[in-house]
Order: C-alpha cells, then sequence, then structure tokens
C-alpha cells in the first residue's frame, strides 16, 4: 500500500469518528463565520477605473497556459468563464439594455466557500494566504463544487480526456515566486490591484470616504456571502454587475446549521458521503492507469 493511499485512508477513518462524535446529541455545533487569516491576500477590482481594454484577460491567459478561444473570427475573444477562460471583462447593461458599466470576473476566494465546502474529497480548499485553489490529486470530477458556488465559478473541462476544474487561482505559482497575479500586474489604469486583505478592504473603504459621489456606499465582498477576498468598487448597483445579494451569512454556513439539523444523532449519511467519494477516487485513477497503459500501447 502507497503512503498516499495509507494518508487518504486514515484521513476517511479520522472523518468517520468525527463525524460520529458530531453526530451524539447535544454535541453538534454549527460553526460561526470564518475569519481571514493574518496573511491574507486579496484583489481590488475599481468599475470607475476600467476602460474594457482585455489587457487582464489576455494576461491571464497567457500567465495559466490556457488557450484563447475564437469567437465569430475573432482570436481571444471570450464571452463568459470557461475552461479555457478563468477571468473576463464584461460591458454590464442596465434593464433597457444600455451600457453601464465594464464589470471584471473571476473567482472570489471566498473567506468560507462554497465549492470548497461541497467537495467530499477536500480537492478544492484554502491555503495560508485564503486563495482557494484545486489538487488534482483528490479530485473524482463529480462537479459538487459547481453547484455549491454561489457566483458560478469553477469550470469543468468537459473536452478533456483527464478533466480539470479551472478557476482564479490568484496566479498562485507567480505568488510562490514573489510575483502578484497577472491580470493585477498589467492593468493600464490599475483598476485592479493586488495587496494584503486589510490593507486593500481600508484602501477600498478610503476610497468611499474621499469621493462619496463617484461610488455606491458599499464594498462588495466585505460581508457578502461570508466576505470574499475580491473586493469591488461600484458606481452603478451591484446587482447591475451581475453581483447577486446573497446576504452576509455564507453558503457552507447555512448548510452546516440544516445538516446538523436534519443529521442529528446519525453518522451514517456523512460515512456514506466518504466511502463515495473513496470509491469515485479509486475509480478515476484506475481509469487514468487504463488510459496510460493504452497510449503506452499505442506508441509502441
Amino acid at each position: 500500500m502507497t503512503t498516499d493511499r495509507r494518508r487518504f485512508l486514515g484521513g476517511l477513518a479520522t472523518v468517520a469518528t468525527t463525524a460520529a462524535v458530531a453526530s451524539v446529541p447535544g454535541s453538534a455545533k454549527a460553526s460561526g463565520k470564518k475569519e481571514p487569516s493574518p496573511t491574507a491576500v486579496a484583489m481590488l477590482y475599481d468599475t470607475t477605473l476600467c476602460i474594457g481594454c482585455k489587457t487582464c484577460v489576455v494576461a491571464c491567459r497567457e500567465a495559466n497556459g490556457n488557450e484563447p478561444e475564437v469567437r465569430d473570427g475573432m482570436h481571444d475573444a471570450p464571452m463568459a468563464l470557461s475552461s479555457d477562460t478563468r477571468n473576463i471583462i464584461q460591458l454590464a447593461k442596465n434593464e433597457k439594455d444600455e451600457p453601464i458599466s465594464y464589470m471584471k470576473k473571476q473567482c472570489m476566494h471566498c473567506l468560507d466557500p462554497g465549492c470548497a465546502a461541497a467537495c467530499m474529497l477536500h480537492a478544492l480548499k484554502k491555503d495560508e494566504k485564503g486563495v482557494v485553489h484545486w489538487d488534482g490529486s483528490r479530485c473524482v470530477g463529480c462537479r459538487y463544487c459547481q453547484i455549491g458556488c454561489p457566483y458560478n465559478i469553477p469550470k469543468f473541462e468537459w473536452e478533456s480526456a483527464n478533466p480539470k476544474i479551472v478557476k482564479c487561482e490568484l496566479c498562485k505559482h507567480r505568488l510562490a515566486e514573489g510575483e502578484i497575479p497577472a491580470c493585477c500586474e498589467v492593468c493600464p489604469r490599475e483598476a485592479v490591484i493586488y495587496g494584503s486583505y486589510a490593507e486593500l478592504l481600508a484602501e477600498a473603504k478610503r476610497r468611499i470616504a474621499a469621493e462619496p459621489n463617484r461610488y455606491v456606499n458599499k464594498v462588495y465582498g466585505e460581508t457578502d456571502a461570508g466576505g470574499t477576498q475580491v473586493f469591488y468598487l461600484s458606481h452603478v448597483p451591484f446587482e447591475e454587475l451581475g453581483l447577486p445579494d446573497l446576504g452576509d451569512h455564507a453558503v457552507p454556513e447555512t448548510v452546516r446549521n440544516v445538516q446538523h439539523t436534519i443529521y442529528k444523532g446519525f453518522a451514517a449519511p456523512i460515512a456514506l458521503y466518504v466511502t463515495l467519494g473513496f470509491v469515485m477516487m479509486r475509480n478515476r485513477r484506475a481509469n487514468e492507469a487504463r488510459e496510460a497503459a493504452e497510449a503506452a500501447n499505442h506508441q509502441e
């Protein structure tokens, strides 16, 4: 048995034990609001500064090795997030179909991410900086993360034989080398900037206080859906930008409250969920091994 397999089975045992303890009547308590870590980073996008040049879209694609999308004969012209587009600039319109603002869309890096809570094997998780990233060695392709995300961010590589879940990871490979996300590095107007969570939240509030007539009096992401590490400033209502009104409670927080009520005293649903995840992972790895063997045979 490999070391990875031992660790994984050990993890299953831990989860099962935790599930059993949590299922004892009176011991289950819904966890509260998540707070950013001391080392949390963030991104701030200001709609009043964006000119829609889409330089950030091109830089993101190149930095992450994604293929350019072709639309109506136009090279590198994505219309929405996809398995090849992690960051997009869209033109928001009002009810009269009139253009009102540019809008940058990418992963929000929620403080309590719905995608990570929905993943049975923790293929999606936050690192010490709060960046939500995907671990392909754990993913079984169930796509529950797509259902769990209230912002409809994660995308699945349907066209690939060994598909990935694709989303913005704040260019984690660049962060590891001391650089900043590619989109923030190339923006000619600094409409999107990168920094620490605390500093960017303070900067967003400073801008609103300095020019109250310029902005909606709210930093989107400060408390929305439990808080995110991508902040927005806007001159138009956030709903018109396509940012949903999710309240202050994170999706996982609500789900945990419901689960603790329904499953109080019953570990079986949780144990079954974990076991199903193990079976799916085993099957996926078996399929990958078979595909590798077939490819080797073809090369011979």
